[in-house]
């Protein structure tokens, strides 16, 4: 969907590699050992509650007894706990050997006279424990120790010599499939791929005729077109291993590791045949050979070469097909996209009206909506969005529903999630009044220009609410179209300099918010002038865009000079175009500016109130 804006100033898989905490009975049985040790030893060297009790000799003790100051005494192997009769504890040690009641008897003292209760405890238990911690423990420790080193050891052994296995994702045959059902908008690519999930679910059909499966299938596309989803649903169609890998997977530090990948992932999928291998941005190491700075020892190099070996290398009774996808497919090698590697080339392009209708209506499942949605209008107010689009506008709308507390989504969300989808989000940008004023003339030039232009399409929304980068824009209600005329992009390019002109019109100033749209309309004058041949120069086709920095350049001086006259000479002649229209128009263009100002948004029923219905010219 084309709109022009005013813009701010300023210039089952096999994971690896993922991280895991390990459950196992060995792990279990290990934790609880190491938890019982630890309490035994905590019992055994915690702290007891006579610690603290002020150390004393024996003799004071029985001095202590023989004046009946002693209340209790706890015998603890060789040390006495004394308690007072105030409550106070003190402590002493005896001899080992010594007994305390013949100790008090010696010197004199009947304990039984003078009301001691003597309590002895039995702490040759944990003497026992203590002892057979105290030898076991060491031993244990240092087996655990030399246990964990000799398991580092290993794992760094096995992390070195993984680095040449495959990185592939493996969805079996008991993955939640995708099918055929969960695709739309490009009957003819799944028309292709249907004949190779044919050929993978009889494949003595094709042999019997002497035909032979094809070896690969590229798909070449832009973003969002579904490239990936096709890969995803000719597996499940076909009912086999669907081994996927992106291309910079293949990539490591290491020489030699992309090529090692490569060669595992084959005979990986040759062991679970027939099997499709998925390659996704192939573009990453697919590129064309020789344009390198490091000659033909490039890791790149490569492991584009393993994957030329094991493509030609199969036997015609294996059943193993390789699918790769690229937005990028002029910059692949020949020898990769010949046929006999990938004999199959699948073209995905954005989706037509009735395409998008398929694809709202596979996204719209399991969501609410109001009986007010026209899906027929919304199929012909996203032009130019991809499927990814829709289903991210779709899921917008739906966030944009409950957060307003609807128990439904109605067209307005729709459209707010479209706007979004292509131009960001509101902001609440405070401007000035002259700043406002500015941002509505220069929208309302746009869509002036665009509403005298015959063949450009009517004027779908005009808005100065900031979004993005911009702050306004005017949309176009685009139409599915083939074919651009030159008429048509001279069209466009007059409503790309309608909003500078706009603003020279009614404040004698230019300012730094066209900048966007000059940098558009010098691109389409370019391409009208170096590729489609619309210009004085005549048809011929420049390539200014030089792939290798270092590659000399085929236009001369004086041609380039040409372009850039022919360029400059398309830009102004349409900027003078814009000024004379609104020249013409002013009165209409204050009454838009004016209604801008107020409502900030005007939609194309408002618009076509304020300037009467738009004459579309009938020429193709």
């Amino acid at each position: 969907m084309a709109s022009t804006g005013r813009k701010t100033s300023g210039n089952g898989k096999k994971n690896i590699g993922k991280f895991r905490m390990k459950t196992s009975w060995k792990n279990l049985v290990i934790y609880g050992f190491l938890i019982f040790f630890s309490i035994l030893l905590f019992g055994a060297f915690s702290a007891t509650p006579y610690d603290d009790a002020k150390t004393i000799s024996v003799s004071q003790v029985i001095q202590d007894v023989k004046k009946g100051n002693v209340r209790e005494i706890v015998v603890l192997d060789n040390k006495l706990i004394v308690t007072g009769k105030n409550g106070e504890k003190k402590s002493a040690f005896k001899e080992p050997s010594a007994d305390v009641y013949s100790l008090f008897n010696n010197a004199g003292v009947s304990l039984k006279d003078k009301n001691v209760n003597v309590v002895i405890k039995d702490t040759s238990g944990m003497s026992g424990w203590v002892s057979l911690i105290g030898a076991v423990l060491p031993v244990l420790l240092m087996v655990g120790f030399f246990y964990f080193i000799f398991r580092q050891a290993r794992g760094t052994q096995e992390s070195i010599f993984s680095f040449g296995q495959s990185r592939a994702k493996l969805y079996s045959k008991d993955t939640p499939k995708v099918t055929f059902h969960d695709v739309a908008g490009v009957d003819e690519a799944k028309q292709e791929l249907s004949e190779i999930v044919d050929f993978l679910r009889n494949p003595q059909k094709y042999k019997a005729m002497g035909a032979r499966t094809p070896k690969g299938v590229l798909m070449i596309g832009p973003a969002g077109t579904g490239k990936t989803l096709l890969a995803r649903a000719t597996a499940g169609e076909a009912h086999v291993a669907f081994f996927s890998m992106a291309g910079s997977e293949f990539m490591e530090m290491l020489v030699g590791v992309g090529a090692s990948r490569v060669r595992d992932l084959f005979n990986t999928a040759k062991k679970q045949q027939p099997a499709i291998i998925f390659i996704d941005e192939i573009d990453a190491i697919g590129r064309q050979r020789g344009n390198g700075f490091m000659g033909g020892h490039d890791e790149r190099e490569q492991t584009l070469n393993q994957i030329l070996v094991e493509m030609d290398g199969f036997t015609p009774n294996e059943q193993i097909i390789v699918m790769a996808a690229t937005n990028r497919p002029d910059v692949l090698d020949p020898a990769l996209v010949r046929p006999g590697r990938f004999d199959r080339r699948v073209s995905l392009e954005l989706p037509d009206v009735e395409g998008r209708k398929e694809i709202l209506a596979i996204h719209a499942k399991g969501k609410p909506f109001t009986k007010e949605v026209d899906w027929g209008r919304v199929a012909k107010r996203t032009v130019g969005f991809s499927g990814a689009d829709l289903e991210n506008m779709l899921n917008e709308a739906a966030i944009l529903a409950a957060r307003l507390g609807k128990k439904a989504i109605d067209m307005s969300d729709l459209e707010e999630a479209a706007t979004k989808v292509k131009l960001g989000p509101e902001k609440k940008r405070l401007q000035s009044d002259a700043d406002r004023k500015m941002t509505a003339y220069h929208e309302a030039g746009h869509a002036l220009v665009s509403w005298e232009m015959p063949q450009m399409d009517p004027v779908h929304r005009i808005s100065i609410v900031s979004r993005g980068m911009s702050l306004g824009h005017t949309m176009m209600e685009n139409i599915d179209r083939v074919h651009e005329t030159k008429t048509r992009l001279l069209e466009q390019i007059c409503v790309m300099m309608g909003g500078r002109a706009a603003e020279e019109l009614i404040f004698g100033e230019i300012t730094t918010g066209a900048s966007n749209d000059i940098e558009k309309a010098t691109q389409v004058a370019r391409a009208m002038v170096t590729k489609f041949g619309m210009s004085e120069i005549g048809p011929l086709t420049f390539d200014s865009e030089q792939r290798v920095p270092y590659e000399q350049s085929d236009i001369s001086d004086e041609m380039a000079a040409k372009i850039d006259q022919e360029v400059s000479k398309i830009v102004d002649s349409c900027y003078k175009k814009a000024v004379r229209v609104l020249t013409q128009k002013r009165e209409k263009l204050d009454v838009i500016a004016e209604e801008l100002l107020k409502k900030e948004t005007l939609d194309a029923e408002d618009f076509s109130k304020l300037v009467g219905p738009k004459v579309i010219s009938k020429k193709k």
